[in-house]
């Protein structure tokens, strides 16, 4: 048995996966805990939110995302290779740094805009 607390909406839901019983699910509020709980025991994936280097502005760093999930395995190296990227200035909310950031299928957006 596996224990979760579900991180879908703010509620919180304690779950327990019986992964001996077809990966059945307890505790859930909704069916939303449900899918989250058994997503999260065979591939837990992410959204990945950090800054990286901006120039155009002193000491400033641009907030980005990706725009959708990666693997959580591979966050640690992906936020690590935030690193090697630099935005220049101006940027908008919304655009694109990069297309298939770190090989997961899922593009860098800034998340503010800067001048």
């Amino acid at each position: 048995m596996t224990e979760l607390i579900c991180i879908v909406c703010p509620k919180g839901c304690r779950l327990q996966v019986d992964e001996a019983a077809d990966n059945s699910v307890k505790g859930a509020g909704c069916e939303r805990g449900v899918k989250y709980a058994k997503a999260e025991l065979i591939n837990p994936v992410r959204v990945l939110t950090s800054t990286v280097r901006f120039v155009g502005a002193d000491g400033e760093r641009l907030p980005v995302k990706t725009d959708g999930p990666i693997p959580k395995d591979r966050i640690q190296a992906a936020a690590a290779a935030l690193n090697d990227i630099v935005a220049y200035g101006p940027v908008g909310v919304g655009d694109v740094l990069a297309e298939d950031f770190f090989g997961t299928g899922v593009r860098l957006v800034a998340t503010r805009s800067m001048r």
